[in-house]
C-alpha cells in the first residue's frame, strides 16, 4: 500500500554524498506493510529531481518519465543488494545502469550560431532532462560501487527498513529510529528468552 504522507525520516548517511543512495532510499517501507514512493507520481519525481538539481522546476514530469526513473531504482537497488551480499550483479541491472550512462553525450557538443559561429555546449532540451538525469545517478552509482566507499555500503539492519547507507563504524542503521527499532525489539527477544527458559 503507498501512503502520500512521507514520514520524516532524515536521509541515510551517505545519501547527500551519493544521488544514486537517494534514489534507491525514496522508496521508504514502513512498519504494517505499507510503503512511500517519492517517485510515486510525476510531480513527485520532478520534485525529487529538481531538490537534487536534476531538473527544473517546470520540467512538466510525465508518467513515462517517472516510471523511467522507478525503473533504474529498481536496477540501481539490484546492484547495491549484490555487492552488499557479495553476489554476482544480474545482467539486467548491469545492462540497465551501462544504457543510461550511454544515453546521453558526456562531452559539450559543437554547436554552430549563424552570428558568433562554432562553439561548445551540453544540450538539455526538455525532452532530454530525464535522459540527463538518469545518466548522471547511473554515473553515481557506478562511481559509488566501484570507490573506496562500496566497502561501507549497507542495508539498515532494522526491519522492515528497505533503505541503504554508508556505514560508520558499527552503526548499521539509516536513523536513529531504526536504531532504537533494532534495539527495541533485540530487549524484546531478550526478555522472551528469559521467559520461556
Amino acid at each position: 500500500m503507498n501512503e502520500n504522507v512521507e514520514p520524516s525520516v532524515p536521509p541515510a548517511p551517505g545519501a547527500e554524498q551519493y544521488p544514486s543512495l537517494a534514489l534507491v532510499n525514496s522508496v521508504i517501507a514502513l512498519p504494517g506493510g505499507h510503503f512511500v514512493d517519492q517517485l510515486g507520481t510525476p510531480a513527485a519525481a520532478n520534485e525529487w529531481l529538481v531538490e537534487r538539481g536534476l531538473a527544473p522546476v517546470d520540467a512538466g514530469m510525465r508518467e513515462m518519465c517517472a516510471a523511467q526513473l522507478r525503473s533504474l531504482r529498481e536496477q540501481v537497488r539490484s546492484l547495491f543488494d549484490s555487492r552488499v551480499a557479495a553476489l554476482p550483479a544480474l545482467p539486467a541491472a548491469l545492462t540497465a545502469v551501462n544504457d543510461a550512462l550511454t544515453r546521453v553525450p558526456t562531452a559539450p557538443l559543437l554547436q554552430w550560431d549563424e552570428k558568433d559561429g562554432p562553439y561548445r555546449a551540453a544540450t538539455h532540451p526538455t525532452t532530454e532532462i530525464v535522459d540527463h538525469a538518469l545518466a548522471t545517478l547511473a554515473a553515481d552509482a557506478a562511481d559509488l560501487l566501484t570507490s573506496a566507499d562500496a566497502e561501507r555500503l549497507t542495508a539498515c539492519g532494522s526491519a522492515p527498513c528497505n533503505r541503504y547507507l554508508l556505514r560508520h563504524g558499527r552503526r548499521h542503521w539509516c536513523s536513529t529510529r531504526c536504531g532504537d527499532r533494532a534495539r527495541a525489539a533485540r530487549a524484546y527477544a531478550r526478555r522472551t528468552r528469559a521467559t520461556a527458559d
